[in-house]
């Protein structure tokens, strides 16, 4: 962000905090009409992207310049016009009523005012993204094949964009975030200001913080809490890294390895209920499945993807000899204790979601309780500087969200009227000749390429509605089974080589290499693909054939993850020589992925190789030399 001095402080900040007040009243007394509601969140929220973030890195600009404030004035503009018209706009029949001559001309200079506020604020690979659909818009009647078609003019581009209801800049996805996303990203605000992460590090280190390669366990538990309510990779690595990650080094752990735990556990924060960062709000929306039987049937595969992180973080301190924290360095449970309280307000929401009130309103409910709670203790009480500091921070957050599905809406938009989401489904179709395993493969490759440097939400948006009807309607997968297949990968592309973004934020803090700790996190989070195929032939897995089908992947999932990450490390009960190395990794990924053996089949299996893994070494001495230290920079 661009560090601002003088009044551009107090203006940023008022600004932030008006948003968040907007967000919390509307959630309270009622939505505006869609139109209404959607305009006014971006007029707020798409004019600070321009005060927040320069034009290039390395700018020392204290305020924005004459440029920016130009772009501000055209996005609340444009903006307003649509607050203003937007009884005649729900009234218009898209495609047959005119687009005036003033709406011609704002819907132009609107979608270049997001164009380059998604390239300062959320990445330039959407930016380009978005660059790309419209100029395919532009010129589809010149496309060969399946892309071919016919001529769109300037008017209807900015009938689909701008004037839409249900697509373009003011449709659905910007629908999700000012009335489900914003809210979550104000709650997560509240619990971070008044203490929840310190509860959570403390908690995680008291645990888990003495044993064999305490510090990696401790990252994994501390990013996988506080990961679910931040929902952001690389936020979450900065917050819990910073002292995760140092903490990890002072014990032995190397630095591409300490990055690559964190990374991982960062990532897969996203993955872990009750919260799910942003992106299990939009999938609700987006299915019409309730978002409660969204995380019941996450929960599984969750602690599926944190049993390797941390069995893997215990082989590898098992191997290398290393120790827990010193006992002074871990807090006492009367320090855990102190802010025990601050766990009420998730009790409150997960509590609301169960009884099936909304997800906005269990939210706003939940922000109510933090603060509340909050006032028990004296060293937790929301002073107004607090207070202030919530309203600012979740209105400076929620400008990357909004923009993230301000553009991913306009994808999908160019997508969908031209039918390419048909015909790319459909080539998917035909490229997999009816095996559900390979439309898997390409899909999971589509999703990583397609989401990396994307922001989670986006990238899921984008790739779903591709792929995910595909999976629905050509192989019967289960609706709620496709859509958390496509947003496993969604995540996973922030933890995949090269362009892995958190891979990146935690190098900065290790001093290690940004690739080599993407290849590190990559392999710890490999449990995100297993899990991922799982739920295309596993409803046991989603927690939805009963608890004893439940039980049974979920034992068979873990044993699997057992021998790969023994595979991986080298290590289970003794060190393991390379051919037992690839048997484990082979051996784990066979008994995972095998679905078409019956589950008593596969579960022998896995307890024959984890046997032989545990047996043999005793029996085949490894003569190999003891292992030398690997220079800081390994």
């Amino acid at each position: 962000m661009r560090n601002l001095s003088g009044n551009w402080v107090m203006i940023v900040a008022l600004w932030a905090a008006i948003g968040t007040v907007f967000q919390l009243y509307t959630a309270w007394i009622g939505f505006l009409s869609p139109r209404e509601q959607r305009s006014l969140h971006l007029m707020i929220f798409l004019p600070l992207a321009f005060l927040l973030y320069p034009a290039r890195k390395g700018n020392t600009e204290k305020g924005p310049n004459t440029l920016d404030l130009v772009m501000v004035a055209i996005g609340l503009v444009a903006c307003f016009n649509s607050y203003w018209n937007a009884f005649s706009f729900n009234m218009r029949l898209e495609g047959v009523t005119p687009v005036e001559l003033k709406e011609q001309i704002l819907g132009g200079l609107m979608i270049v005012v997001v164009i380059e506020a998604v390239r300062r604020a959320v990445t330039p690979i959407l930016a380009i993204m978005i660059l790309l659909a419209l100029g395919y818009l532009v010129t589809s009647e010149y496309w060969p094949g399946m892309m071919n078609y016919r001529n769109i003019p300037y008017r209807e581009i900015i009938d689909i964009m701008y004037l839409g209801n249900d697509q373009g800049m003011f449709g659905t996805l910007t629908g999700i975030s000012t009335t489900m996303v914003a809210i979550f990203i104000a709650f997560g605000s509240a619990v971070e200001q008044l203490g929840l992460g310190r509860l959570f590090n403390n908690f995680g280190s008291r645990v888990a913080g003495r044993q064999v390669g305490g510090p990696g366990k401790v990252a994994v538990l501390t990013s996988a809490m506080f990961g679910s309510i931040s929902g952001s990779a690389t936020a979450n690595v900065f917050s819990t890294g910073s002292f995760t990650i140092p903490m990890m080094k002072r014990v032995g752990y190397r630095p591409n390895f300490a990055g690559g735990v964190e990374t991982a556990a960062s990532v897969g924060g996203q993955l872990m209920p009750p919260i799910m960062g942003a992106g299990a709000f939009v999938m609700a929306e987006f299915t019409n499945i309730a978002y409660i039987e969204i995380i019941k049937a996450a929960a599984l595969g969750a602690i599926c993807y944190f049993f390797m992180l941390l069995i893997t973080v215990h082989l590898t301190a098992r191997r290398q000899g290393l120790r827990g924290l010193p006992e002074d360095q871990i807090p006492t449970w009367r320090a855990v204790a102190r802010d025990i309280h601050l766990v009420v307000p998730i009790i409150v929401l997960v509590v609301m979601l169960i009884l099936r009130y909304s997800p906005h309103m269990s939210a706003l409910f939940s922000i109510f309780a933090t603060v509340a709670v909050a006032c028990l203790r004296k060293h937790t009480f929301p002073t107004p500087a607090i207070l202030w500091a919530m309203l600012v921070n979740a209105g400076t957050n929620t400008v990357i969200v909004a923009l993230a599905c301000l553009g991913a809406g306009m994808i999908v938009a160019a997508l969908t009227v031209t039918g390419l989401v048909i015909s790319m489904g459909g080539l998917i179709t035909s490229m997999a000749h009816g095996s559900l395993v390979l439309a898997g493969i390409l899909i999971m490759f589509t999703t990583l390429l397609m989401g990396m440097g994307l922001p989670t939400t986006a990238a899921y948006v984008i790739t779903a509605s591709i792929s995910a009807p595909t999976l629905i309607a050509e192989f019967g997968v289960a609706p709620l089974a496709a859509h958390l297949f496509v947003f496993y990968f969604a995540i996973l592309a922030d933890a995949t080589p090269p362009v892995s973004i958190a891979s990146y934020a935690a190098a900065s803090i290790s001093g290690g290499s940004p690739l080599t700790t993407g290849v590190h996190a990559i392999r710890m989070a490999l449990a995100g693909f297993i899990v991922a195929f799982s739920f295309l032939f596993s409803p046991g897995l989603l927690a939805m054939s009963g608890v004893g089908d439940a039980v049974m992947q979920l034992l068979l999932v873990v044993g699997s993850l057992t021998a790969i990450a023994a595979g991986f490390t080298g290590f289970l009960r003794a060190r393991l020589v390379m051919p037992l190395r690839v048997l484990a990794i082979l051996g784990g990924l066979g008994t995972a992925l095998s679905h078409d053996l019956s589950d008593l089949t596969r579960l022998g299996g896995v307890v024959v190789l984890l046997l032989v893994l545990v047996l043999l070494p005793k029996v085949w001495v490894c003569h190999e030399p003891a292992p030398q230290a690997e220079p800081e920079n390994a």
